[in-house]
């Protein structure tokens, strides 16, 4: 069984007992997340989709651990200007471990 999740702006494809890395989510280490904008559930071969979301389906979850992800270096130049610049960054992620799929 697996679900289609819209969180951040994003879909995600989940699965119980699967742990996922959300973009940052405001919960912190050990609370319960329940994400309801479930666009489609597929339940052994069964697929339901949602017009826009699948009414009465929700995804349940456990957060894990907030961080930082690795650098990312981003460096720019101009080439026979002698510009050069360079910038870093590091995404913040929320670990959550999926622990049920529900249905209606």
């Amino acid at each position: 069984m697996y679900a289609i999740v819209e969180a951040c702006g994003r879909q995600y494809q989940v699965e119980e007992g699967n742990t996922v890395f959300f973009d940052k989510l405001d919960a912190e280490e050990g609370k319960k997340v329940t994400f309801d904008k479930v666009l489609l559930v597929s339940d052994d071969g069964k697929v339901t989709v949602g017009t826009p979301y699948v009414s009465g389906a929700t995804v349940e979850g456990k957060v894990v651990a907030n961080g930082k992800s690795k650098k990312v270096v981003v460096f720019k130049y101009k080439p026979k200007k002698n510009e050069r610049n360079t910038h870093g960054h590091r995404q913040d992620f929320t670990k959550v471990e999926i622990t049920a799929i529900k249905t209606k």
